[in-house]
């Protein structure tokens, strides 16, 4: 239809003469939305939050929020080490110097529990020794400390005797700890703890101190999120490389600079709404779900491509930029609206995980895919029946589409798995390979697998500083804290001390436990230092006298001032999730056999408790998760094609993709936790766009009477070889990632361009091979199946057998 005067605008859905008789309105209102929500963007803050990370309604955390207010804060705290570089010892004059300025500069940082503070030069740090005048005890370093020699003894004596050794002091004697622990929210001023701003003020104070003799290493959650938003602008530079890759290839694949540039400019300005909307729903760009914009962009490519290609293609035949808008709108608006639906939907469903940063990435994320309804389904058609595309397009379009290209090599070879042989063999590999990934799937494990922080490279600087601390100290910065609740006063009772001195023999015994701490040891050396220091003393008195002279002297973080919350500090290895689970599992059975009216044992507190609990939330999360997801793809499929045949067609090549996925996870150690969850919601939703756009035309083909071979033939011809290009080149895009010093980032662009590869070669091959089974030709043409199987019958294409103009795909 060349001429538009030939045009029925009064035909159509609905929503298309609202769209399409109004184009100015919506243009305009795109702009404007734009212009609101691109300044709005500006103001968005990347930041991150440590109790957003928490599943607070778990029941550890329960118990953690319980107890609160009797607890030393440990969690969230930043743990400073000052090194001697030149194998020398802490115990010289300049040394203690620089440690003092460290540690007062430390004091003064926003977000620091000051009365919680620890080190060598804390006034909590204190020694205590029992001698002929009876007990004495002070400060490790004396008031009078002057710097010479006597008082450098001094100070070695006072450290030998308060037990820090491994905990504030290395065991070599060649650094020495500070302990630093955070609040949510700053003290001072109220305002949520900016950990961006934190860890520029820590590398700050590094590279004051670091020097040929001292190094500065520091660890936390603090420190973790930090380089992550410091990490940022390295992620985005990929992001651009990403987003340049597909605009190149879909360049190469249209020749036409403003089809391409639409599609590309539709895509970014979905996500501009989305970043957009960010500061008014009082959200911040958390460092963990910084993917999100980037997969918001990759679905508009896809989306963006089909719409584009179709136009493109009615173009090439002749007809009118405004028709061919309309028509292609008619043709694809249902199955992408669908596809859409999914993926909000597989995001959505991550609102079942009781922890506030995923619920915060899930509406963010969700809001993307909605908007990008409008921007990639509604507003590029709208701008491409303005522009349309160049002639150059318009006549490769048409040269694609002539009789002498229908028998190109890979489209003849693809449309063999219609045929029952082939069907069959594409079947039986899936099954096989299916197979393989369920036996490997079945070792995913929950959490974290390596030390340190795994969203870090294993070389990076903080995993460096981890490992030092982890070599050189008894006590690690990963600590699981058992609360152990009493009657008021009752702490210190024999019964009590004899249990928890009972869990923790238990707990040391465990391989990823390094050491542990509680009043009940305390006791013991309590009762040594009391008898001249014989070993023979190491155990707990029965007598109440003895036990309350121990108490008496008890630090903050091992009880609480009334004396009925004893805490247990258990210092593990590492927080891989094999080492989480055996301690947790330890205790909850050393509970369930030791639990009365008297002491009561309560998991879990420390950064390693919390992320035990984290880890179980997302393993209970995730399947449901998967049934939630899957339920809403067979739901909208079963809608939008009235048949069930059709669904499975659909639905079965993504529960492949699913199991591979979680396989490849195996492969490449990656655990499932918080940040992988969103990923995995993804492979579901974009392969069911690659299906949705392949089965809408084969549908239509078959009910209007055409055989199967030439149904998916034509659908390849018009959605299949946009759903190619859209996988190979996200594909390629997110591969880049892989050279990320980010390890966070580079192990999501493996796991991404897998899903995509896959989830593009199910919907070529394995849907095909479904479809000989499931799908059946119908009208006129249903008599010719016999016919179609020979090799050569269906393997070519007129003009005139291409989706009919304005034909509903649904």
């Amino acid at each position: 239809m060349s001429d538009i005067h030939d045009f029925d605008f009064s035909s159509g859905s609905r929503l298309e003469r609202l769209v399409f008789n109004h184009r100015i309105a919506v243009l305009v209102i795109s702009l404007l939305l734009t212009l609101v929500l691109g300044w709005q963007a500006t103001r968005v803050v990347p930041n991150a939050s440590f109790e957003g990370m928490l599943p607070l309604s778990h029941p550890y955390l329960q118990n953690y929020l319980a107890e609160k207010s009797k607890l030393a804060s440990q969690a969230n705290s930043l743990r400073v080490v000052l090194e001697r570089r030149d194998g020398g010892s802490i115990l010289d004059a300049e040394y203690l110097s620089q440690l003092r300025k460290l540690n007062d500069e430390l004091f003064a940082l926003p977000g620091v529990v000051r009365g919680q503070m620890r080190s060598l030069w804390t006034p909590s740090t204190r020694w205590t020794a029992v001698t002929e005048s009876g007990f004495e005890g002070g400060t490790v370093m004396p008031d009078n400390y002057d710097g010479s020699s006597s008082a450098l003894a001094r100070v070695r004596l006072n450290i030998e005797r308060s037990g820090e050794v491994g905990q504030l002091v290395a065991k070599d004697f060649q650094s020495s700890a500070l302990i630093v622990p955070l609040a949510e929210k700053d003290p001072d001023t109220g305002r949520s703890l900016d950990y961006a701003q934190l860890s520029e003020r820590l590398e700050a104070i590094r590279a004051r101190y670091d020097s040929a003799t001292l190094a500065v290493r520091i660890t936390g959650f603090a420190k973790v999120a930090g380089d992550l938003i410091e990490g940022l602008t390295q992620v985005l530079v990929f992001f651009a490389l990403a987003a340049v890759i597909a605009a190149a290839i879909v360049f190469w694949y249209t020749r036409c600079v403003r089809s391409t540039a639409l599609v590309i400019l539709c895509s970014i300005v979905a996500v501009v709404w989305q970043l957009g909307l960010l500061p008014g729903l009082g959200f911040v760009l958390d460092p963990y779900a910084v993917l999100v914009p980037f997969l918001v962009f990759a679905i508009g490519m896809s989306h963006g491509a089909q719409k584009m290609n179709g136009i493109m293609q009615d173009i090439g035949r002749g007809t009118h930029k405004l028709v061919a808008a309309r028509f292609t709108f008619r043709r694809l608006f249902v199955a992408g609206f669908t596809a859409l639906a999914c993926d909000a939907v597989g995001f959505a469903v991550l609102l079942l995980i009781d922890i506030q940063s995923i619920r915060q990435l899930a509406i963010n994320a969700s809001l993307g895919v909605v908007i990008l309804v409008f921007t990639n389904l509604i507003l590029l058609p709208v701008l491409l029946s303005y522009t349309g595309v160049s002639s150059a397009a318009a006549r490769r379009a048409a040269l694609a589409d002539s009789e002498e290209d229908q028998a190109a090599g890979l489209w003849a070879l693809l449309c063999k798995f219609t045929q029952r042989r082939w069907a069959v063999a594409a079947i039986a590999v899936s099954v096989v390979i299916t197979g393989w990934g369920l036996y490997h799937g079945r070792l995913l494990q929950v959490g974290d697998l390596d030390a340190g922080a795994p969203e870090l490279r294993a070389d990076s600087r903080y995993n460096r500083d981890n490992a030092y601390l982890t070599a050189h100290y008894a006590t690690s910065s990963d600590v699981l804290t058992v609360m152990v609740r009493t009657p008021g006063q009752q702490a210190m009772s024999h019964a009590v001390l004899e249990k928890v001195d009972e869990l923790e023999w238990v707990l040391r015994q465990l391989p990823g436990v390094e050491g542990t701490q509680s009043l009940a040891s305390l006791a013991r050396q309590t009762a040594v230092a009391m008898n001249e220091g014989n070993p023979r003393w190491y155990e707990l008195q029965p007598n109440q006298g003895a036990l309350n002279t121990a108490a008496s002297r008890a630090p903050r973080q091992l009880v609480d001032a009334g004396f009925s919350l004893l805490q247990l500090q258990v210092y593990l290895a590492d927080h891989k999730a094999a080492t989480l689970q055996q301690v947790a599992a330890a205790v909850e059975d050393f509970a369930s056999r030791n639990d009365g009216e008297e002491v009561k044992f309560l998991l879990a507190a420390g950064n390693a408790g919390f992320e035990a609990a984290t880890n179980a939330v997302v393993e209970k999360a995730n399947r449901q998760m998967l049934l939630w997801v899957y339920g809403a793809v067979l739901l909208l499929s079963y809608i939008t094609f009235r048949s069930w045949r059709a669904v499975a067609c659909a639905v079965i090549p993504l529960a492949v993709t699913s199991v591979l996925s979680e396989a490849l996870m195996v492969q490449l150690g990656i655990g499932l936790k918080v940040a992988t969850l969103p990923v995995v919601a993804l492979g579901v939703g974009i392969g069911v766009d690659y299906a949705l756009y392949v089965l809408s035309v084969v549908l239509a083909q078959l009910r209007a009477g055409a055989s199967l071979r030439t149904a998916y033939l034509r659908a390849m011809r018009f959605t299949g070889k946009v759903v190619m290009l859209t996988g190979i080149t996200l594909a390629l895009g997110v591969a880049t990632w892989a050279f990320s010093p980010i390890k966070f980032q580079a192990d999501m662009g493996v796991l991404l361009a897998f899903m995509f590869v896959v989830n593009m070669v199910g919907a070529l091959v394995l849907l095909p091979a479904l479809a000989h089974f499931l799908l059946k030709p119908v009208g006129q043409q249903a008599t010719q199946t016999k016919e179609d199987e020979r090799p050569e019958a269906g393997c070519s294409l007129s003009r005139a057998a291409a989706p009919r103009q304005g034909q509903s795909a649904a």
